[in-house]
């Protein structure tokens, strides 16, 4: 199985809005310490389960942060602005599951694409999220 991966992240696609007529994309994510993600965002068109496998990232959802460890989980959904980060020395490692399956691994492998050449400009960032469904924070 593939492993997209950029800024500190790696994904790996479990199931995919492909294989499951759009039902749902599931991936597995490990942050590395220090890592987070680019730019806090909502999305209108599908909720996002996420379960902790291993280490400790903290989320910030709607305003507020909450910590996730292994067997954990947090419910983010449709249009609630969220975004991650892992402050620990240690990788973490969680499950996410996003319904239905709207996404797909074509955005990750986008926003790779962009951060090939180093860090992406924050406009050109901000339109693939556009592009995909993912509305940028417009306070971050």
């Amino acid at each position: 199985m593939t492993v997209i991966g950029f800024g500190g992240l790696a994904l790996r696609f479990v199931q995919d809005r492909h294989g499951t007529a759009g039902s749902l994309d599931v991936f597995e994510m490990t942050v590395q310490p220090g890592a987070k993600m680019p730019v806090a965002h909502a999305h209108a068109t599908w909720d996002e389960t996420i379960y902790g496998l291993a280490g400790t990232t903290t989320w910030r959802i709607d305003g507020a942060d909450c910590r996730l460890g292994p067997g954990q989980s947090v419910f983010i959904g449709r249009g609630t602005v969220h975004g991650f980060r892992n402050d620990t020395d240690d990788p973490a490692t969680c499950l996410c599951i996003l319904t239905p399956g709207v996404l797909g691994p074509e955005y990750f492998q986008a926003m790779a694409a962009l951060a090939a050449g180093g860090a992406p400009e924050p406009e050109r960032m901000k339109a693939l999220m556009l592009r995909h469904g993912l509305v940028p924070d417009p306070a971050g």
